[in-house]
């Protein structure tokens, strides 16, 4: 247990979009730090299985909430009827269309504005009020890589991972003189089950476990408005932000995104 950790960020944590990858790693890491736990996602028997196995394993309570959060009203309604109080958001729910745009259904477009940008906008604007109340309190939002510039056959997700981003950074510098530590993690690829599944060729250069990006997002949270996970993909993004032409940009990131189907 990090008992500083604690007392700065608990009792509780919400972690959106928590029953496996990515989620379930930022689970397992706050759980370990001692925090009592809020794990929404959709997959109910999946969500159930690891708040149990995590309330089991560190004696902590670990509060299971099936909820889409395409729908966050209905989800907030949920995590505000809880008599816990809530010292940390850790968004991680995503929705990717992945293809080419021309190709990509209206109604997937719209899921993924609903998933990435409304749902973590109004769950930060919800849950930071308390935690301004009580001079303490923390939000992650998971950015990404592909949301550093335009992104082929990502064009969507990669909109919205750049809202997250520039979301955080404006928060991060608001929220700051109220004790509320905002953070965005860019991250280069995540070998979760839905990164093999949907990439055909080998990894992404740089491509981190889930369990790594966690603990560098969480080690970081209070140091700065961003962290990038892993020495290659802090290059990266420097190559691609600072040194690359935006053409160029949009070129080298084509050539990673081109295989995602």
């Amino acid at each position: 247990m990090d008992a500083r950790f604690k007392s700065r960020y608990g009792p509780y944590a919400v972690v959106a979009g928590g029953s496996d990858g990515l989620g379930a790693a930022f689970a397992e890491a706050l759980a370990q730090r001692g925090l009592d736990l809020v794990l929404v996602a959709r997959q109910e028997d999946r969500l159930r299985a690891l708040a149990s196995r995590l309330a089991q394993g560190y004696g902590i309570d670990a509060i299971p909430i099936a909820a889409d959060l395409a729908d966050v009203d209905a989800a907030m309604a949920r995590i505000g009827a809880l008599p816990a109080g809530i010292g940390l958001l850790v968004y991680n729910a995503a929705y990717a269309p992945i293809g080419p745009f021309a190709e990509t259904d209206a109604d997937r477009l719209a899921r993924a504005a609903a998933v990435n940008v409304r749902a973590p906008l109004l769950l930060a604007k919800r849950l930071s009020a308390p935690m301004i109340a009580r001079g303490r309190g923390g939000i992650v939002l998971m950015s990404s890589l592909a949301g550093a510039q335009g992104s082929p056959n990502l064009a969507a997700y990669a909109a919205t991972k750049s809202f997250n981003a520039t979301l955080a950074e404006g928060l991060w510098k608001e929220l700051k003189p109220h004790g509320v530590d905002v953070l965005a993690c860019v991250a280069g690829a995540i070998l979760t089950p839905g990164y093999r599944q949907a990439e055909k060729s080998r990894p992404a250069p740089g491509a981190m476990e889930a369990r790594d990006v966690a603990e560098c997002a969480l080690r970081a949270l209070g140091k700065g408005p961003i962290v990038v996970p892993g020495a290659v993909n802090r290059v990266a993004r420097f190559v691609l932000t600072r040194l690359l032409p935006r053409r160029a940009a949009i070129a080298l990131m084509a050539r990673n995104t081109g295989g995602l189907s």
